[in-house]
């Protein structure tokens, strides 16, 4: 999985390419962490990957809850 990240002020947008599932949800969820801090907004585009599984749904409920 390929993950691109742009800060733009407070503004993060996370680019995840390929598969978010099992093996690769913990890869998304290390590099996202250090990324997040000081943002307010978080915009993640969905455009490149391909398939998102229950894994992968519960990093990104879990960032969400981080970001509050």
């Amino acid at each position: 999985m390929n993950i691109d990240f742009k800060k733009e002020g407070t503004t993060l947008t996370v680019t995840p390419e390929g598969r978010l599932d099992t093996a690769t949800s913990p890869e998304l969820e290390k590099r996202m962490a250090p990324e997040m801090e000081g943002m307010t907004e978080i915009i993640i585009d969905f455009e490149k990957v391909e398939y998102i599984s229950s894994g992968g749904l519960r990093v990104l409920l879990a960032t969400e809850q981080e970001k509050i």
